[in-house]
């Protein structure tokens, strides 16, 4: 069965310039797809076209009418009074109306014992609870968890969330909408390392249909089977993930390269025959034909157009030799906020030429201790030096520039001191061409000012290169030309980063912050999750249970083996727990299979309460 149904739109903003020109695709139910193109492609149009916002020109998208769209940037008005707790419990409401109506039904029932009314009040009960209605507040932790909205943030005014937050809980609210078709639009963009990887394996389990726009090739990678490329208003199709389509997508220009070639060899061939018959031909109609015939079976013979490829980034970082082992150290680094911890007793060495990757959830402190490296903020203990020939550049999360009001050419002009030639010939480089080069700073969008940002950077002789969320709000096309530049940087590295993608491949050392301490783990990225998926986990029983949550106290020795066989124990039941709720899923239409499935639940339910009150008593 077809879920999206893309036909023959066309949609422009200009007279005459087709964003989208004839597009036409058709995604299949519990597809999951990614959706490719530059910036400015149609992307996010096409976005806006399937959620009504926007009206195509000509052609049409068709939805199925019985099944809900949801899109992440299609954020609804909400009353001033409502919390963030609010919106999340009116994505449950059509379970509540349910409940409401149940309620209803058991006050008639008091007095009222015909089969009909009964027959009404069980087809609700099975709705419910098919529908996870005993699990609400469950579920709803289990997703604000997982998306890491504090409850804090819960308990705040929605209207007074940033728009990245806003866009954090709309993308909750769709999850617990439990809607048939996703259209997620850059959903990892607010979502540090352990959020995207929540969401990819919440979007793993999800049956229903999923288009995406991202920029994050390694979240694309898990959360796709199939990718459409907008390329000129029109759809090229790729059957795999995004691995596959940049393998795919070089396989299919290195063909049509050959076979343009040697159109071109054969072209070239017959022409040189037919100039010589027609030299040959003068006086003679015979050979003149001849030459004819070949000109025109040189017109047939050449139909593939050269194809294109777009340039890449011919730019790289200044460098300037390191003399000496010690690029930094901190020694016995604290910061505390309020009287909050941030980090403490941090010890860190750094050597020349080390590609380190500082990692974290939001609000761990990463960009603070940056600041401190820079000698923009001070430490409340510690210290913090950098070897004497050591020189820094930075690239910030939020790009500023004391002058937006200057040209691109401008801007080098002054704060380079170089030459408007050099200045548009450095532009250019960095995709800022002809009259790009004389708009103003603050004309550019994000990416397009980071991008200005680093044309600055590269010019210097630096040996000590500090990046904060380099890739945010570049699209993949300009993450890869900073990757090559990157690639060709020999000097030492530190940057921070949730883009897996980037972190996979330039870190050789990972700083890992959690808790106010850093976990410093010399290797890739890759050997630094398999070494965290070894370690021993400390296991919290209370989270993202229905049981009340108990607070962990630092337990006895002599009680540590048995405690540890009880969060063994847990674990099994939890993971029994996980099973039958996924079996439940599948046998939604055998009402025996449930009844069977229920009082399974409900057996293995008791057994983990009983196994929560032991854990909690050897914790006490």
């Amino acid at each position: 069965m077809v879920d999206i149904s893309v036909q023959s739109v066309k949609k422009a903003f200009e007279e005459g310039k087709d964003i989208l020109d004839g597009l036409s695709f058709e995604i299949n139910e519990g597809e999951h797809v990614g959706l490719l193109g530059k910036n400015g492609a149609g992307k996010t149009t096409l976005f806006r076209i399937m959620a009504g916002e926007y009206e195509a020109d000509e052609g049409a998208v068709v939805l199925p009418k019985n099944k809900r769209l949801g899109l992440i940037s299609q954020i609804p008005e909400y009353p001033e009074c409502f919390t963030t707790e609010d919106v999340l419990i009116s994505a449950q409401q059509r379970l509540l109306d349910i409940k409401v109506c149940m309620e209803k039904l058991e006050a008639r029932m008091a007095d009222d014992h015909s089969p009909a009314l009964l027959r009404e009040y069980d087809g609700l009960v099975f709705e419910y609870e098919r529908s996870g209605g005993y699990d609400l507040d469950f579920e709803r932790n289990r997703v604000a968890n997982g998306l890491e909205i504090p409850q804090k943030q819960r308990e705040q005014l929605f209207s007074t969330l940033s728009g990245g937050e806003k866009t954090r809980v709309n993308l909750a609210r769709l999850i617990l909408e439990d809607t048939d078709i996703l259209l997620l639009d850059e959903p990892t963009n607010h979502l540090d390392i352990n959020a995207t990887e929540w969401l990819e394996d919440y979007l793993a389990k999800f049956r229903g249909t999923v288009l995406i726009i991202s920029h994050d090739r390694y979240f694309l990678d898990h959360a796709v089977t199939r990718t459409i490329e907008i390329l000129n208003g029109k759809a090229e199709f790729y059957g795999g993930n995004y691995s596959f389509y940049v393998a795919e997508k070089e396989r299919r220009y290195q063909e049509q390269l050959k076979k343009y070639e040697s159109e071109q060899a054969e072209a070239r061939r017959l022409q040189e025959a037919a100039d010589r018959l027609y030299q040959w031909g003068t006086g003679n109609k015979n050979l003149m034909k001849k030459s004819f015939a070949i000109q025109s079976r040189i017109e047939r013979l050449v139909q593939t157009e050269r194809p294109t490829k777009e340039k890449s980034l011919k730019a790289r970082f200044g460098e300037r030799e390191f003399h000496g082992d010690e690029v930094l150290v901190l020694k016995g680094v604290s910061k505390y906020y309020d009287g909050n911890k941030l980090f403490s007793d941090i010890d860190l060495l750094v050597q020349g030429g080390e590609r380190i990757a500082l990692i974290g959830d939001n609000g761990t402190g990463k960009s603070t201790l940056i600041k401190i490296i820079l000698d923009e903020l001070k430490p409340d203990t510690g210290i913090v030096k950098k070897g004497p020939s050591v020189k820094t550049a930075y690239l910030p999360q939020i790009v500023h520039f004391e002058h937006p009001y200057r040209t691109l050419v401008d801007t080098l002009v002054y704060e380079d001191d170089c030459s408007p030639q050099t200045a548009r010939n450095r532009l250019g480089a960095f995709k800022f061409p002809g009259e790009d080069a004389f708009k103003q700073v603050c004309d550019l969008s994000g990416g397009e000012q980071s991008r200005l940002k680093l044309c600055t950077l590269m010019k210097e002789g630096i040996n000590l290169l500090i990046l904060d969320e380099p890739t945010n709000h570049l699209d993949i096309a300009s993450r890869e030309w900073i990757e090559e530049a990157v690639e060709d940087y020999g000097e030492t590295l530190l940057f921070v980063s949730h883009d897996r993608y980037f972190i996979s491949r330039f870190a050789t050392r990972i700083w890992e912050l959690e808790d106010g301490k850093i976990t410093d783990f010399k290797g890739t990225y890759e050997k630094y999750r398999a070494y965290k998926a070894a370690r021993p986990k400390q296991v919290t029983p209370a989270r993202e249970t229905k049981s009340a949550a108990k607070v962990k106290q630092k337990k006895p020795a002599s009680n540590e083996k048995q405690q540890a066989k009880l969060e063994r124990e847990i674990a099994a039941l939890e993971e029994k727990l996980n099973n039958i709720a996924a079996q439940k899923d599948e046998f939604c239409a055998d009402y025996e299979k449930l009844l069977e499935l229920d009082r399974d639940e409900a057996a293995h339910q008791q057994q983990l309460d009983a196994k929560y009150d032991e854990w909690a008593e050897l914790s006490g």
